[in-house]
């Protein structure tokens, strides 16, 4: 496979050839009434030119790719040259030699085609008087043709893709314009041969994922069936593979548009200064997503999570939603704890986190591992690991992953005082769980406004923070003055001063409860 830094050019990458078999099936040369007498197994050789030729030396002239015409009038009774006419045109990798029967040679003969039969050189004769001068103008011109259509769908595709970089398009937008050209599912992987990116049909990207392992084994391996592969990489360094996955145009066309996405691809990485990681992220993410939204049945997205490296068969699933850290950080863990796993980020700051476990390990244990690994990796005690329950059928994980985001987001607003566990379960967010899912009713905006409305202003805020630690603490004074770094006698008065605001006794448990839950209701809407 060519590197993308040291792409040849399109006249050379792409060698818009005419095959063998091609030339003999035009019209002006079945006028001449064409035999194959020998080679015939070899076709299919490609035409890079036609050369007219009746030197005995003509294979010094060629430079390979040739299909050269003869009258062989100067072979004529030569056994011995013509043998070595044959086999210097076989030396100098001629495509096929064309004999033109009259005076000098008025049937095949018999010491031309044993030697090219030898040699594998496709020898043809013509039965019939035909002036090589058509032949040579009809291939020439359908080479010429080629050639400026493979130039200029080279510069199409070029022309196409970088102004898509300049624009800043996403790599996704890059691939499904790869695709368009291409007419077949695309593929980016990584040296791993995972799946980064795909553009394509979604039915034919799905059948091609769904056997995904079994192509991985074969990577590096011959093309063929159109599959097509380039490198991305650069000044030394690989660091993933784009594939034309059963590209039913020609086969040159192919290689010429894999290059081209590839260059594309490397320069798009060098200016945004994305590494090939963020790709994977991107790849995690677009699963998460799909698997949230619902949009997409679980069932369908498991080829995409099975190409992505994400062990499925007989596995445990553990969904994580975890909060002040970075994908990065979350994916260094993971790797450290030789835990296999998807991380990307959602949607209101969380990062998803999908562990698959075997199912004979505790899925328990190894959340809590995770969780306590992850916080010793950082030097604040700010991130809140939350998790659903473990699933064992693949159709569930979009349910967990549901469940750990809105615990997640129940606690994110939560006071240091409330005291989480090392790993918050929805039993863990009680009540702020049931508000929070009730945020958006707008009976519970009301009733919020309403409880809270003596502190819903820019001088209340410092009273509402004490009052979110106070109901926090359970109404502990002491706590709420120490975690508040005021006085016993300074925090009397705030309170006074909140009681006197809402019109409330929060001594009393059914007030002080009704403000707690308006208050629960005003942050969860807030965040």
């Amino acid at each position: 496979m060519t590197s993308t830094w040291e792409y040849r050019g399109p006249a050379e990458a792409l060698e818009p050839a005419l095959s063998v078999r091609q030339v003999l099936a035009l019209e002006r040369v079945l006028a001449g009434e064409p035999e194959v007498v020998a080679g015939a197994a070899q076709l299919d050789r490609p035409v890079r030119w036609v050369h007219v030729a009746e030197a005995a030396d003509v294979g010094v002239m060629l430079s390979g790719g040739e299909m050269v015409l003869t009258t062989g009038v100067l072979l004529a009774g030569d056994e011995n040259g013509q043998a070595e006419y044959v086999r210097s045109l076989h030396r100098a990798e001629a495509a096929a030699v064309v004999l033109g029967l009259g005076r000098a040679f008025p049937a095949p003969p018999d010491v031309m085609r044993r030697t090219a039969e030898r040699c594998g050189l496709p020898m043809v004769v013509l039965h019939r008087p035909f002036p090589f001068a058509e032949l040579t103008e009809e291939v020439q011109s359908r080479l010429v043709r080629r050639k400026f259509a493979a130039v200029s769908l080279s510069e199409a595709v070029r022309t196409a893709l970088t102004g898509l970089i300049t624009a800043g398009a996403p790599l996704q937008r890059l691939l499904d314009e790869v695709a368009r050209h291409s007419g077949c599912p695309v593929v980016v992987t990584n040296l791993a041969h995972r799946v980064l990116a795909t553009a394509g049909e979604r039915p034919a990207v799905d059948d091609v994922l769904r056997d995904w392992e079994r192509i991985a084994r074969q990577a590096g391996g011959s093309e063929g069936d159109g599959w097509i592969r380039a490198e991305l990489g650069g000044r030394g360094e690989r660091w993933g593979q784009i594939t034309l996955c059963g590209h039913r145009g020609p086969a040159a066309g192919g290689r010429l548009l894999a290059d081209r996405a590839a260059e594309a691809l490397v320069l798009h990485r060098m200016l945004g200064g994305t590494a090939a990681r963020s790709w994977e992220e991107q790849s995690a993410q677009g699963l998460f997503t799909d698997l949230l939204s619902g949009v997409v049945p679980a069932r369908q997205l498991l080829p995409r999570a099975r190409a992505a490296g994400l062990p499925v068969n007989r596995r445990t699933f553990v969904p994580l939603a975890v909060r002040d850290a970075a994908p990065a950080r979350l994916d260094r863990v993971l790797r450290l704890l030789g835990l296999p796993g998807l991380v990307a980020a959602l949607t209101g700051g969380a990062t998803a986190v999908l562990l698959s476990l075997a199912r004979d390990q505790d899925a328990e244990a190894l959340a809590a591992h995770f969780a306590a690994r992850l916080r010793a990796e950082s030097d604040e005690d700010r991130t809140v690991v939350a998790a659903a329950a473990a699933r064992t059928a693949w159709d569930d994980v979009p349910a967990g992953l549901r469940e750990a985001q809105h615990v997640a987001d129940a606690v994110a607003d939560a006071p240091a005082a409330l005291g989480l566990p090392p790993v918050v379960r929805l039993k863990d967010v009680r009540l702020r769980g049931l508000v929070r899912l009730l945020r958006d009713d707008p009976h519970v905006q009301s009733f919020a406004e309403r409880e809270l409305d003596g502190l819903l202003c820019a001088a209340g805020d410092d009273l509402l923070a004490v009052l979110r630690t106070y109901l926090a603490t359970g109404r502990n004074k002491s706590r709420t003055a120490q975690l508040h770094h005021v006085s016993r006698p300074a925090l009397y008065r705030r309170l006074e001063a909140i009681r006197t605001r809402l019109g409330v006794d929060l001594d009393d448990f059914e007030q002080a409860a009704s403000v707690h839950i308006a208050l629960l209701a005003h942050d969860a809407q807030q965040g």
